[in-house]
């Protein structure tokens, strides 16, 4: 039996034990595994529906076994409780409650996303993209974008010809390899209306090959036009990269080095591209060169080491960097991720960084940073005026009386 043959037969199975129980639901999201219990409210018809939806994540193990979903209410009839085992970890159970169906089915999709990356935070490299595979060679497009700007509708033009990973999550294991959630696809139906949970087999979108890996990373910059735009790809320059992403992806602050795995994970696909368009539909064409493997470009960053900064006291009239996550140097700027943003410093900002690991007096600080930028006429007032701009950030601490 060919590996095709043998995927096919092993979702069908997969199928199989998902229907064999009406009543429940089981999925697997990124290698965790749900079982959905519905209230009495939810219809057969309901049911079967989201069991086609959610086809392509149809669990191959036995399912858990979630409680009795709360009773219905005037306003909130429509009911579920999902139970779930994080990795090592203890069964948890949720529940949700909706006015309708659409609604519930729609947070369903989003809780099980959720739950499912904050399992996977620290492990996996998840980028809120859609994914699409080279039917061939498993080669993956990560394809990124804020909710709202053409993520899923460049994901049900693209799967028509390549396969369809995900219109949400790209989960990418350390060794490049990545782990498809062919979800079903959440559809806009008008302003305040739930979105529409449609299954990847409804759209016709072709299935995930065996063994996806990450090759190429493009930002999706959607142009609304009267006329149709050309598509146009290009490179974007590494900082504004790791800056375009880091909002873009989940739990980064969690993996050990963030920013330097991000860099890494750059390097490996050749670069982050940007492609400009108009409409879906000329994707396909513009996207394809993204498939084949990048030309190789010299690394353009250093870490920065963070471990020798001090903590503890800091003495009043001095300043000492704050402790970071993670710190790097692209050109003549740093990237330092603190706990809740990442901060990008210019100008005199790295020296005065990498001059105050210890606590150090301003007029000191200034001294430091003559000794590497020169010394011109009002230089002390810009250094202190720059480290005000970081104690702001936060990139600095301040000591206080």
């Amino acid at each position: 039996m060919s590996g095709g043959n043998i995927h096919t037969a092993l979702h069908s199975l997969a199928l199989e034990a998902m229907l064999g129980d009406g009543d429940l639901l089981g999925v697997e999201v990124l290698g965790v595994e749900f079982a959905v219990r519905w209230g009495r409210e939810v219809t057969r018809e309901q049911r079967d529906a989201m069991r086609w939806a959610w086809a392509r994540c149809a669990s191959s193990r036995g399912p858990l076994s979630p409680p009795l979903p709360m009773e219905p209410t005037d306003g909130e009839p429509f009911s579920a409780s999902v139970t779930h085992q994080p990795r090592a970890k203890d069964v948890r159970t949720f529940t949700l409650q909706a006015a309708t169906f659409e609604e519930l089915a729609e947070n369903l999709t989003s809780r099980l996303t959720v739950a499912a990356i904050l399992a996977n935070a620290g492990e996996l490299m998840m980028l809120h993209a859609c994914g699409v595979a080279d039917p061939v060679t498993g080669a993956v497009v990560a394809l990124v974008a804020k909710s709202g700007t053409g993520k899923t509708t460049a994901a049900s033009v693209l799967a028509r010809t390549y396969g369809y990973v995900t219109d949400e999550t790209v989960a990418i294991g350390p060794d490049g390899s990545v782990i498809p959630y062919p979800k079903p696809l959440s559809v806009k139906q008008g302003s305040g209306i739930p979105k529409r949970q449609v299954g990847p087999d409804e759209f016709g979108l072709e299935p995930a090959p065996v063994n996806p890996f990450i090759q190429s990373i493009v930002l999706l910059d959607r142009v609304r036009s009267d006329r149709p735009v050309t598509p146009v790809l290009q490179r974007v320059p590494l900082a504004d990269a790791v800056l375009s992403l880091i909002p873009d992806s989940s739990s980064q602050g969690e993996i050990e080095e963030p920013l330097q795995s991000l860099c890494r994970l750059i390097d490996s696909v050749g670069g982050v591209w940007q492609v400009t368009y108009s409409e879906a539909a000329d994707l396909p064409a513009a996207l394809k060169p993204m498939f084949r493997t990048q030309p190789g470009t010299q690394s353009e960053w250093e870490p920065r080491v963070v471990a020798g900064t001090q903590s503890g006291h800091i003495p009043n009239g001095c300043v000492r960097r704050a402790i970071p996550k993670d710190a790097v140097a692209i050109g003549g700027d740093l990237l330092v991720m603190l706990d809740n943003e990442i901060v990008r410093v210019s100008g005199i900002g790295p020296a005065i960084w990498e001059a105050s690991a210890n606590p150090v007096r301003l007029d000191q600080l200034a001294e430091e940073v003559g000794n590497m930028h020169g010394r011109p006429e009002g230089y002390r007032d810009a250094v202190a005026a720059a480290a005000e701009q970081l104690i702001a950030k936060s990139v600095l601490d301040q000591g206080r009386t």
